[in-house]
């Protein structure tokens, strides 16, 4: 089944989605209490126009915790995998939060062009240049930020180095959140959108490293 596109219209700071809100009330004892979250350079993160969130990758919490940690500021839409829309219930809650699913291990070029739409229409997206979790494996990084950084070269690029999310169902031990926004370093002259991915990639795991191979969520 073809999932459902989601029609959302981005969002600045001032009008969040009340599916988003609703998310993130539920979430908030999680993230908040349970997980000590600790947000760093916030401030990076601008509160309108386009804007491109590449993030680490290593646990399915990842999202949830971005998203909480820049609700002050932003409603973050995201590309998400397309098998998260086989559930009804679901697909009306990834739809109503602005998220865009794509299909993985093809050239899923109806994604590209929603990601595209998004930023033009100066919206806040999020990606995961390793595109999916790392499991505590270095990971390739994919060109996909890179040419959605060429295709809207006006969209700022705010990095969201997130770490302790493998810890969060580790009960009883609990975790210790930490997202930090930063931006990366100015590109070279002619980067590809590749190089770009990668250096993005390196830039997020030095904020960020692998997390143990035995620790994955």
């Amino acid at each position: 089944m073809e999932p459902n596109r989601s029609t959302a219209a981005p969002n600045d700071a001032g009008r969040i989605s009340p599916v988003y809100r609703a998310v993130m009330a539920v979430s908030g004892p999680i993230v908040r209490w349970w997980g000590r979250l600790e947000v760093v350079g916030l401030d990076n993160l601008p509160t309108h126009g386009a804007t491109l969130v590449p993030a680490n990758h290593d646990s399915a919490w990842d999202p949830v915790v971005i998203a909480f940690a820049a609700r002050r500021r932003r409603q973050i839409q995201a590309l998400a995998k397309a098998s998260l829309w086989k559930n009804p219930l679901l697909r009306r809650v990834l739809n109503g939060m602005g998220q865009i699913p794509v299909r993985r291990g093809e050239a899923d070029t109806n994604a590209l062009d929603a990601a595209v739409q998004c930023l033009a229409d100066g919206g806040c997206l999020g990606i995961f240049p390793e595109g999916s979790r790392s499991q505590g494996k270095q990971l390739r990084a994919r060109s996909g930020v890179g040419r959605l950084a060429q295709s809207v070269p006006e969209a700022r690029i705010v990095c969201a180095a997130v770490s302790g999310t493998v810890d969060i169902t580790r009960f009883p031990r609990r975790p210790r959140l930490k997202v930090t926004f930063f931006e990366p370093t100015p590109p070279p002259p002619g980067e590809s959108a590749l190089n770009l991915a990668a250096r993005l990639t390196t830039e997020l795991r030095a904020v960020a490293p692998l997390p143990p191979s035995d620790r994955t969520a």
